[in-house]
């Protein structure tokens, strides 16, 4: 499981690096446009705003499979070895339950109902940009099926 884990990390690790990447040329253009030119480009504006989304999801799953999201140590230092390892599945199962009702089911229903919408500057439809949601979902939840296993094996990440 090591190895899906790492490739994984490296693709989406790649992808928010290229995204922001992208996310900074766009933005250095529309300063240019707007401030040398003085015509802002419409297209670069919109592109980063999606730009920023997909990172920021893509991101979230990387967290997701480092275990790095959100808990309260407080309260798990206090609790007995197997009494954390229970929590630590526990708090693994809501994670794959969110991502599987929120992102995954709720992000197909987005996507598919903003096909038919177009965005304003790029002329696309919308729903392209949403199908992040559903693919970081999925994502979320190999990550959360892998933590399982390695929680149940000892291991920590």
């Amino acid at each position: 499981m090591d190895g899906v884990r790492k490739l994984l990390n490296n693709v989406l690790n790649f992808l928010a690096g290229i995204s922001f990447v992208a996310m900074v040329v766009l933005t250095c253009w529309q300063v240019f446009t707007r401030y040398i030119l003085g015509n802002p480009s419409p297209w670069s504006e919109e592109l980063v705003s999606y730009l920023f989304a997909w990172m920021a999801l893509l991101g979230a799953s990387v967290v997701t499979g480092e275990r790095g999201h959100m808990n309260i140590p407080v309260v798990v230092d206090r609790m007995g070895p197997k009494a954390i390892k229970v929590f630590h599945i526990f708090a693994e199962v809501i994670a794959f339950l969110f991502s599987a009702i929120i992102l995954t089911y709720g992000g197909l229903k987005i996507t598919s109902l903003a096909m038919g919408q177009l965005t304003s500057s790029l002329g696309v439809p919308i729903g392209i940009f949403y199908v992040v949601l559903p693919l970081c979902g999925v994502l979320n939840m190999i990550y959360a099926l892998i933590n399982i296993l390695d929680i149940c094996k000892g291991k920590e990440v």
